[in-house]
């Protein structure tokens, strides 16, 4: 039952960028005018905030989760149907928020959707925040449409850590008149940030890692990876499959994976079903890896579910630190620095839900067990 579920969740799993945000301009601003004040946001757009906003719209993959992060849930004007359809599984935020059922629907939301322009004029929010990936004009004219100002919003192509996030925090935090609250969490994933690049530092020979059965729009198996993993690269990790000149997501040949051979495999949890089954067909292949034959596979948890969960992921660095350099981490339990993390992200200890759906959480792994 949980393989299944892992399963669902990952074909649910979705990441989406603005499409106007390419040239990375993240600068924010504001200035009185008629008790109005104005707000550059991420797609470099100038929009006029009523200074007294108190009902507050959210569409397309992430942008609740970003909203929930700084903001009151019980001022939202209505919720995507995704987000009832879908339940709370795999998505913290989702599981923080009370009275779902009550909340009207916006729009669709989820994949290959578009905002629904009447239902949303029919909400009535104040302002709108938005994730979908628009060009200007799109969202301009979807403005000028229901008259209700569109901020928009972006996570960059990190996903943890960029300087995206932390701009799109800041500006929820100032439209929805919550600006300490943004700064104290940009502070904590800031400090966050430092404290696994500074318990790392000092490594010499770093551990040659490798990320298997990444999701993307989907579950994969193990030749699913990237050489661009925030997680190995905050925590000074030699990622082998950037070593080998990739940069981006690949689908790798498993011969490759053989001659990079690393010394520890992560595996996210999404794909582990998949994983197992192509263990089963070729055992041979998968007992020849050193990590295999040492016993340095490990689980992590799945973030990309409608976007990326920034605590998931932020929860995976810190047990990934774990594995990879144990006696710099001894202080580091990481059940309860996931429940730390979204205590301070989201109000709530969320590990064991996300352990119930995903094989019982962070663990070494079996291979053909």
């Amino acid at each position: 039952m949980k393989k299944w579920i892992a399963g669902l969740l990952c074909l649910l799993m979705v990441v989406l960028f603005c499409a106007c945000d390419k040239q990375g301009k993240i600068t924010t601003g504001d200035s009185q005018n008629d008790g109005n004040f104005e707000i550059i946001d991420m797609c470099d757009r100038t929009v006029t905030i009523p200074t007294d906003a108190k009902s507050f719209a959210c569409i397309g993959p992430g942008c609740l989760r970003l909203y929930c992060y700084v903001a009151d849930e019980s001022k939202l004007a209505g919720i995507e149907e995704v987000e009832k359809s879908w339940g709370e599984g795999g998505r913290t935020y989702r599981m923080a928020m009370e009275n779902v059922e009550e909340y009207a629907i916006i729009g669709p939301g989820g994949p290959g959707n578009a905002p629904d322009a009447e239902m949303l004029f029919a909400a009535k929010p104040d302002v709108i925040f938005s994730c979908y990936a628009m060009e200007k004009a799109e969202i301009d004219e979807l403005q000028k449409k229901i008259n209700i100002p569109i901020v928009i919003l972006s996570y960059g192509e990190a996903s943890l850590f960029a300087e995206e996030i932390n701009e799109s925090l800041r500006i929820i935090g100032k439209v929805t008149g919550n600006t300490k609250r943004a700064e104290s969490l940009i502070t904590y994933l800031t400090d966050a940030k430092e404290d696994l690049m500074s318990r790392t530092a000092g490594v010499k020979t770093p551990v040659r890692a490798y990320l298997g059965c990444q999701s993307n729009r989907g579950a994969h198996g193990i030749e699913s990876t990237t050489g661009d993993y925030p997680m190995f690269d905050v925590l000074h990790a030699e990622n082998v499959v950037a070593t080998a000149g990739i940069n981006q997501y690949i689908m790798l040949d498993k011969e490759k994976l053989v001659e990079m051979n690393p010394e520890v495999i992560i595996i996210d949890a999404g794909g582990l079903s998949i994983l197992q089954e192509d263990y089963k067909a070729n055992p041979k292949f998968y007992n020849s890896l050193s990590a295999v034959k040492n016993g340095k596979v490990y689980l992590q948890m799945p973030f990309n579910y409608y976007h990326t969960n920034i605590d998931i992921a932020l929860a995976d660095a810190y047990y990934i630190g774990k594995v990879l350099y144990p006696e710099l981490f001894a202080d580091i339990d990481p059940a309860e620095k996931f429940d730390e993390i979204t205590m301070e992200m989201l109000g709530i200890k969320a590990y064991d839900k996300i352990a119930e759906s995903y094989y019982g959480g962070f663990q070494s792994v079996k291979l053909g067990k």
